[in-house]
């Protein structure tokens, strides 16, 4: 089992400090917690989340009673003639006012309806169930993306270190050649190639800070923090050799949005078992209390009321609607085979995913021993190679190759550590493993 890979002792990797005291140090926890607590995606999805635990309720599902309460007043002007056997009885009038009254309160229960009631409830727990996957899915991408953008900042540090060491390296060639010039032993051609160099790195160094300073606001964009926070980060990539692809393979079907996936076929069962319920018969209860009035100013009735409670019961039975619930049930069939090829495919890719991205993180792995030594060689044959060129037993020409392979070396080193590094982190995220 290889032990963890710690860059702290290499001198490559500790980052000269480029920010002022102000700079406060940004530490990769901080950068996660900030963007677990400020994310806009995490919050939406956390409104998603909201709205499917309202959703999550029994009134929602239909099992609660419905009552509703009614009241209409109409007031009227008409014209009265009536006839009786008796003529003299007889009455004829016109603008006759009259007033009708009708209110009641009205309540109603489903008793029976092909336990569509039952299968909706569990199909709203089963999407609260999913929206939490989701949410939890969301959380280990921002987790994963912050940390990715954070040791890219490291590693882009470590390459302005490479640059900066190899700058050093130039000035004492310029500062040499000019004190071997004093006495006569050097020309004006080393001279101006050792001051074109220098001002190669130069402008190298300050275009790396330009690709620090971006990575640095995109990393701020995630954090929902202003675009001036200034902070400074940590100065070490630590990559965990220990990852073994038989657990992650093992893990990785614990994945929020493999779960997610498979809460999506029980939900698409559900939605089937509703749909085949509305081919079944629906009783329900209803019960309530109702008042009706009717007043005239004229007319055999003058005075009319009723009202009183009333307890019933209603049967519906679909005999045919067009073939409509037939179609939708099957349609609700084909829902539920997609859910179940769509969960394949996701456990197929996921698969796939952890296989490559293990691959690419052993090969990383295997190279770190040996690029760490390669680094460490480089370095000591531009010191080398500085002290003969100081006592002219090297030339200009010997030095610029030394530089050459000295930050070829650093920026291979740094991006192999940064590569197992994200490589790390991916593993980690596909198999539900991301903690800091």
């Amino acid at each position: 089992m290889q032990k963890s890979f710690s860059f702290t002792a290499i001198l490559f990797l500790t980052i000269i400090s480029l920010a002022t005291k102000a700079q406060q140090k940004l530490s990769l926890k901080e950068a996660i917690q900030t963007a677990l607590k400020n994310s806009y995606d995490i919050k939406l999805v956390e409104n998603t989340v909201a709205i499917s635990k309202n959703n999550n309720d029994y009134g929602v599902a239909g099992a609660l009673p419905s009552v509703t309460a009614t009241g209409n007043e109409n007031k009227n002007t008409s014209t009265i003639q009536q006839q009786f056997a008796d003529p003299s009885r007889n009455t004829t009038k016109t603008a006759v006012d009259g007033t009708t009254v009708t209110a009641g309160v009205t309540a109603s229960v489903i008793l029976f309806n092909g336990y569509r009631v039952q299968t909706t409830k569990e199909r709203l727990a089963a999407l609260e169930n999913q929206s939490n996957s989701v949410l939890q899915n969301q959380i280990q991408n921002t987790t994963a993306t912050v940390m990715q953008q954070y040791y890219n900042i490291v590693r882009q540090q470590a390459y302005l270190t490479t640059i900066q060491k190899s700058i050093e390296a130039s000035q004492q060639r310029v500062d040499i050649i000019k004190t071997k010039q004093k006495v006569g032993v050097a020309n004006d051609a080393d001279l101006l190639q050792s001051s074109l160099d220098l001002n190669a790195l130069v402008q190298a160094k300050q275009n790396q800070q330009l690709i620090i300073d971006q990575a640095k606001e995109d990393l701020l964009n995630n954090l929902v923090l202003p675009s001036n926070t200034q902070f400074t980060t940590v100065d070490s990539i630590f990559v965990d050799t220990k990852l073994l692809l038989a657990d992650i393979e093992k893990l990785s079907v614990q994945n929020p949005s493999i779960q997610s996936t498979e809460q999506q076929i029980k939900i698409s069962q559900l939605i089937e078992k509703e749909t085949r319920a509305l081919m079944y018969p629906t009783l329900r209860a209803t019960t309530g209390y109702n008042f009706n009035s009717n007043k005239s100013a004229a007319g055999f009735s003058l005075l009319n009321e009723t009202y009183g409670p009333f307890l019933g019961v209603n049967l519906s039975i679909p005999l045919y609607v067009g073939g409509a619930s037939k179609k939708a049930y099957k349609n609700a069939q084909i829902n539920s085979a997609s859910a179940q090829l769509q969960y394949q495919n996701a456990l197929t890719d996921i698969s796939t995913n952890v296989v490559k991205t293990y691959q690419a993180y052993q090969n990383n792995i295997k190279q770190l021993p040996i690029e760490t030594e390669n680094y460490q060689m480089s370095q000591a044959l531009l010191n080398l190679v500085m002290q003969k060129f100081q006592l002219g037993q090297a030339t200009i020409v010997d030095v610029k190759q030394a530089q050459q392979s000295f930050e070829a070396a650093g920026f291979r080193l740094v991006s192999i550590a940064y590569t197992a590094k994200v490589a790390e982190i991916e593993l980690k995220r596909l198999s539900n493993q991301l903690a800091f």
